[in-house]
C-alpha cells in the first residue's frame, strides 16, 4: 500500500510530521503503527523508491563526464553542495539547488549547509555509520562544565536504541567497549589483512585504544520483517548515495515509509515549504502548519493535534524562529532565549595516509560500505589530553590502487591498458572526527532583510572553530601519524584540513533539551517546555555532539518521543 498524497484538505490530523528524512520517517512510522492518522509535510518533490534512482548502477564510462559534474553546473547550482564528498553526476539530483536555497554567513566564518530537499531527505545520502552515545557522552557537559547537562542518560535511551537498530538493520560486532555501547547488530563486514594487522599492532602498543569494524546501516542478514518491506542483502557496491533498489541500506524510502504506508494511516503533502507554525494563545497549543507551495507559491494550512519538527537542525530552527506571535516575539517556544544558539558540528579537520608494504597476493571482494574505527580514547575527564577537553575518534580504511588511478598517470595504448588492469600497491588512509564544544556565540538567526523565493527570512549562520577544536586537531594529526607508523606502514604523511563547519553534515544543538525551561527549549521527552503539543526530534535538541555519528540517536530519540506523545494524547493531556 502506498501513502496518499494531499494538497488542499480540511482534515484535522492526529499528528503532523514536518520533514521526511531520518527523523521524519521514524516519527511517521511510529505514529502510523500506533493507529494515528498522520500527515508528513515535505518541502521538496516526491521520490519513488527504485524508479527515481536515476544514477544507480551506472558505471562512470556511461556518464557524460565520467561521473563528474560539469564545472558550469557546479558553479551555478551547487557552489556549496559540491563541497560534500557524496555529490557526483549520479547523485546531484538528491542535493538542494543552492540558487534556490540561499542563506547568509559572515565573510570570515563560512558554513556549509548541505541539504537534500525531497521525500527521504538526507536519508538518501547519509554515510550510514551508526553508533550509540554512552553515559560518558550524556554526562560530559555536567562532568567538565562545558554546556548544559543532558536531561537524559544512556539507560533512558537504551531500549529505544534496541528498537530502532532491530528495525533499521545495523551490521557490526559487539566489541565490549564502555565508551561505545554494544548494539543489536547483524553480522559485520570483514576487515582486510592490512586492517587486521593495524588492529593487532595498535591494540598491542596502545593500552587505551581499540580498532573495530565500522558499524553501518547496511543489511548483512535481513530479517523477515525487513524482507517483507522489500529489503534484501547488501551487494557491497558502495554506491548508496545514488539510491539502492535492493533496500539494503536504511533510508526513509526503503524502510520507515513503506512500514508507515502499509498501515493506511499515512498522508504526504509534498512540495510544501513550511513558513511557520500556527499558535493558539488561548489553548497555548500549536494548531497547525502554514505552508507555501514549492512550485506556484500559493499558501495553504494544515491542522493537527500534535506537531513533530523533523526538518533538520537548522530547518527546524528556522521554522521556530519564523513562528512569531505576541506571546513569542522571538520565536515559538523561545521564552528561554536560547533558540538558535549553541550550534555545533563535528570536526573532520585532520587526515593521514600511508603506504602498506606487502600483501600483494591479497585483494578484497566487492566494495565494502564501511571502514575501521578507533573509538574515542579521550572519553572522560581523567582521559582528557593536556591541551584540550573532550576527544575524537579515528576512522580509516585500507585499499589497493585500481584502474581509477589511470586518470592521473601518463600512458597510452595497450601497455597503458595492461598496467591499469592490474591492482596497485596497498594504501591506508585515516581521518579524525572530533567533538565541538557548545558555545553560545555559534548560532543561527533570521536575517533582518534577506528573504528566499518563498518570502521566508534567510538564516544568518555564525559558527567558528574554537581554540579547543584547533588544538584537538593538531593533536590528532600527531596521533594518526604515530599509529600508522606503529603498524609498520611506510611513507606516512599527516595534515590538517582547513574546512568550515557544516561539512560533517552533523550539525546539532540550536534548540537544546534540558530540565530547566529558563535554559532550554525542549524537555527530556523532546517536548517544548512552552508548547506541550510541539516536539522536535532532530539534531536541534542535542546538548553536545559527542564523537559518534548522530543519526542513530536521532532515530532513538524520535521513537521514544512518539511513544511518550502517544501516551499523553491517549490520556488527553495534549
Amino acid at each position: 500500500m502506498t501513502a496518499e498524497t494531499v494538497r488542499e484538505t480540511s482534515e484535522d490530523y492526529d499528528a503532523i510530521v514536518i520533514g521526511s528524512g531520518m527523523t521524519g520517517g521514524w516519527a511517521a512510522k511510529e505514529f502510523c503503527e500506533k493507529g494515528f492518522r498522520t500527515l508528513m509535510i515535505e518541502r521538496g518533490r516526491l521520490v519513488e523508491h527504485r524508479k527515481d534512482y536515476v544514477g544507480e548502477g551506472r558505471p562512470p564510462w556511461e556518464m557524460p563526464f565520467r561521473n563528474r559534474v560539469a564545472k558550469e553546473t557546479l558553479d551555478r547550482d551547487y557552489p556549496v553542495q559540491q563541497k560534500c564528498y557524496a555529490l557526483s553526476d549520479s547523485s546531484k539530483h538528491f542535493f538542494g539547488n543552492d540558487r534556490d536555497l540561499p542563506y547568509h554567513t559572515p565573510d570570515d566564518a563560512p558554513f556549509a549547509w548541505i541539504r537534500a530537499n525531497q521525500l527521504g531527505g538526507k536519508s538518501l545520502l547519509w554515510a550510514r555509520q551508526s553508533y550509540r552515545l554512552s553515559d560518558f557522552d550524556f554526562g560530559a557537559n555536567a562532568a567538565d562544565g562545558h554546556g548544559l547537562d543532558w536531561p537524559i542518560r544512556y539507560k533512558d535511551l537504551a531500549p529505544w536504541y534496541d528498537h530502532v537498530e532491530t528495525f533499521a538493520g545495523i551490521s557490526g560486532n559487539r566489541d565490549g567497549l564502555e565508551q561505545l555501547p554494544d548494539m543489536q547488530c547483524q553480522p559485520p563486514f570483514e576487515m582486510s589483512s592490512p586492517e587486521r594487522a593495524f588492529k593487532q599492532a595498535i591494540e598491542k602498543q596502545y593500552a587505551d585504544r581499540n580498532v573495530i569494524i565500522g558499524r553501518t546501516a547496511n543489511l548483512t542478514k535481513p530479517t523477515e520483517l525487513q524482507m517483507s518491506l522489500g529489503r534484501v542483502l547488501c551487494q557491497a557496491r558502495d554506491q548508496c548515495m545514488n539510491g539502492c533498489s535492493f533496500g539494503a541500506y536504511f533510508s526513509t524510502l526503503s524502510a520507515t515509509l513503506p512500514a508507515a504506508a502499509r498501515t493506511g494511516n499515512l498522508h504526504i503533502a509534498p512540495n510544501s515549504v513550511v513558513h511557520s507554525l500556527i499558535y493558539d494563545a488561548e489553548t497555548q497549543r500549536v494548531r497547525g502548519v502554514r505552508v507555501i507551495d514549492n512550485e506556484d507559491l500559493s499558501e495553504r494550512e494544515y491542522f493537527g493535534r500534535v506537531v513533530f519538527l523533523c526538518a533538520s537542525t537548522l530547518g527546524s530552527t528556522q521554522i521556530l524562529l519564523n513562528s512569531t506571535s505576541k506571546q513569542f516575539p522571538n520565536g515559538l517556544a523561545n521564552r528561554s532565549g536560547v533558540l538558535g544558539h549553541f550550534l555545533m558540528d563535528h570536526n573532520y579537520n585532520s587526515a593521514a595516509h600511508a603506504k602498506v608494504p606487502g600483501y600483494l597476493d591479497e585483494y578484497y571482494k566487492g566494495r565494502r560500505p564501511t571502514g575501521i574505527l578507533v573509538p574515542n580514547f579521550h572519553y572522560k575527564p581523567e582521559r582528557y589530553a593536556k591541551d584540550f577537553v573532550r576527544g575524537y575518534q579515528v576512522g580509516g580504511t585500507a585499499y589497493r590502487g585500481g584502474w581509477e588511478g589511470g586518470g592521473w598517470r601518463d600512458g597510452f595504448g595497450t601497455d597503458f591498458k595492461s598496467r591499469i588492469n592490474q591492482a596497485g600497491d596497498w594504501g591506508f588512509s585515516t581521518y579524525s572526527m572530533g567533538e565541538m564544544l557548545p558555545r553560545y556565540d555559534n548560532q543561527a538567526s533570521l536575517h533582518p532583510t534577506l528573504k528566499d523565493k518563498w518570502g521566508i527570512p534567510q538564516l544568518h549562520i555564525e559558527c567558528r572553530w574554537s581554540d579547543n577544536e584547533k588544538r584537538m586537531m593538531d593533536a590528532s594529526v600527531v596521533e594518526q601519524k604515530a599509529m600508522l607508523e606503529a603498524a609498520g606502514f611506510e611513507d606516512v604523511t599527516a595534515r590538517l584540513r582547513n574546512e568550515e563547519p557544516g561539512l560533517a553534515i552533523h550539525e546539532v544543538g540550536t534548540a537544546r533539551m534540558g530540565r530547566d525551561p529558563k535554559e532550554s527549549v525542549f524537555n527530556a521527552w523532546n517536548q517544548a517546555h512552552d508548547v506541550p503539543n510541539l516536539f522536535c526530534t532532530d539534531g536541534a535538541t542535542f546538548c553536545s555532539t559527542a564523537t559518534q555519528n548522530p543519526s542513530l540517536t536521532f532515530m532513538a530519540l524520535t521513537a521514544r518521543a512518539v511513544d511518550y506523545a502517544a501516551r499523553e494524547m491517549k490520556e488527553k493531556r495534549i
